[in-house]
């Protein structure tokens, strides 16, 4: 099932509208987590340090948004309080472990150097994702005349895919063949969690 299908039905019903809001939540703070991680303690840059302050903003502001669904609900990240748990939480694990498999394997990289490779096509392939996920949730969002917003994390993730893509030409030449195999391994695990989104919401 496609999540255009999914976003109506979960904005229509506050209780699973909450969850997803913290489900959504849960992943920008994980992925702020991971930025921060792969950080070097000496050379990390004013890109890096923005980015994963940004991505932090967003897992608070989407955490403040469920607030619009109705009081008291989501106040951690649970597994009762989220929509397909174990699908959400692991979705940028396997993302980040897939992508270093590729790495190691292709370009022979390890420590630091992997790290730093692998952030930068994970994010790359997430910011991409992202770049298709918020724009359909707002619609779904408009479409219900919804008092939750998420115009402004839209456009912020529109200028760090810009980053990401500046970041990649300067790591590579070949770049491009790169994160169109980060993009490629996302969409297989997206396409995972859309399933368990959408088993979860018809049990419901």
């Amino acid at each position: 099932m496609e999540l255009n299908t999914l976003l109506p039905k979960i904005v229509a019903d506050n209780k699973l509208h909450a969850k997803w809001l913290n489900t959504l939540s849960l992943m920008e703070n994980t992925g702020a987590r991971k930025i921060s991680a792969c950080e070097d303690p000496v050379t990390v840059t004013y890109i890096i340090l923005k980015h994963a302050a940004e991505e932090h903003r967003h897992a608070f502001y989407l955490k403040k948004q469920i607030e619009k669904t109705g009081e008291g609900q989501c106040p951690t990240y649970a597994d009762e309080y989220l929509v397909a748990p174990l699908s959400s939480k692991y979705y940028l694990n396997l993302l980040d472990v897939e992508v270093s498999r590729y790495l190691k394997k292709h370009l022979n990289l390890s420590g630091a150097e992997l790290r730093f490779a692998a952030y930068l096509l994970v994010t790359y392939a997430i910011e991409v994702r992202a770049d298709e996920l918020y724009p359909i949730y707002q619609q779904a969002l408009d479409n219900a005349g919804s008092k939750v917003n998420v115009k402004s994390i839209i456009l912020e993730e529109e200028g760090h895919l810009e980053e990401m893509t500046n970041q990649l030409h300067q790591f590579s030449p070949d770049w491009q063949t790169y994160a169109d195999k980060a993009v490629e391994i996302e969409s297989r695990l997206f396409a995972g969690w859309v399933n368990a989104l959408a088993v979860e919401i018809a049990a419901a």
